[in-house]
């Protein structure tokens, strides 16, 4: 009998690896150096807590290792402006080059495109990748609590805290969502996909939709296809929807996102 491959570990050890090598390139005092003040953690939260209904963050992404590629014409801060104009919350940058066919240019480039927040969605796991973060323009980053140690989780959220930005938490069971409040975080989203296995479990969303604390501002990831999935999360108590492949894998990502949030309303 074999056992699976744990996909998350795997992606974790390449973003350590990766880290080792931009580290020694630019050295994390320097970065810091060429930081400017930030006030991403606020403006994440505000417009996910009180933004126009529904609240989207429309991602940008290449690739995905379940689907492969899913959009040849791949052009982030083209997609981050349509998303932008069809009423998106915020926008969710892909980064990670090995699995996903990200880059911090990706970012750079949405950032320099768009006036809404900027989530940087990768598998940051050291202090370096936070302050790159926010170097390349980003209000928030996505902190995996399967992927950190309670002492790693607590440790990036005063990170994420200390250079002005946000933290979306992503929790995938009960445990994790305890770790995530017990560690202080303000945003959390429940990934339906099991990122170990890359299986969607659709039922996740309510199974954990009950155990979230009022003051935690409660974000659904993945599986979400059409506007009755975000008027059933919404009033099982999720503020904003994470949704990704959905949009990419349109001609028209933006459009794509017009027709959703319309048919919600």
């Amino acid at each position: 009998m074999t056992t699976a491959p744990d996909l998350l570990a795997t992606m974790v050890a390449a973003a350590r690896r990766a880290v080792d090598v931009r580290s020694g390139l630019v050295p994390l005092a320097q970065l810091e150096r060429g930081l400017e003040p930030r006030d991403g953690a606020r403006r994440f939260a505000e417009t996910l807590r009180d933004g126009p209904a529904p609240r989207v963050i429309a991602e940008c992404k290449r690739r995905s290792p379940s689907r492969g590629i899913l959009r040849q014409d791949y052009r982030p801060a083209a997609h981050a402006r349509a998303y932008e104009q069809a009423g998106a919350a915020a926008v969710s940058v892909l980064t990670e080059p090995t699995f996903f066919d990200g880059s911090l240019d990706h970012l750079r480039d949405v950032r320099a495109a768009t006036h809404i927040p900027i989530l940087r969605k990768d598998f940051i796991v050291t202090r370096y990748q936070i302050v790159e973060a926010a170097a390349a323009g980003a209000d928030a980053v996505l902190l995996i609590v399967g992927a950190l140690s309670g002492d790693e989780l607590a440790a990036r959220l005063a990170d994420a805290r200390g250079v002005g930005l946000g933290a979306l938490v992503e929790v995938h069971d009960r445990d994790e969502l305890s770790r995530a409040v017990g560690a202080g975080a303000q945003v959390i989203g429940v990934n339906s996909r099991n990122l170990k296995t890359l299986a969607v479990e659709p039922r996740l969303h309510d199974d954990l939709s009950g155990n979230m604390p009022p003051s935690v501002i409660a974000v659904a990831e993945s599986g979400l296809r059409s506007a009755e999935d975000v008027r059933r999360l919404r009033d099982a108590g999720y503020r904003a929807f994470l949704i990704g492949e959905r949009f990419m894998t349109e001609h028209d990502p933006g459009a794509a996102l017009k027709r959703l949030r319309e048919a919600d309303g």
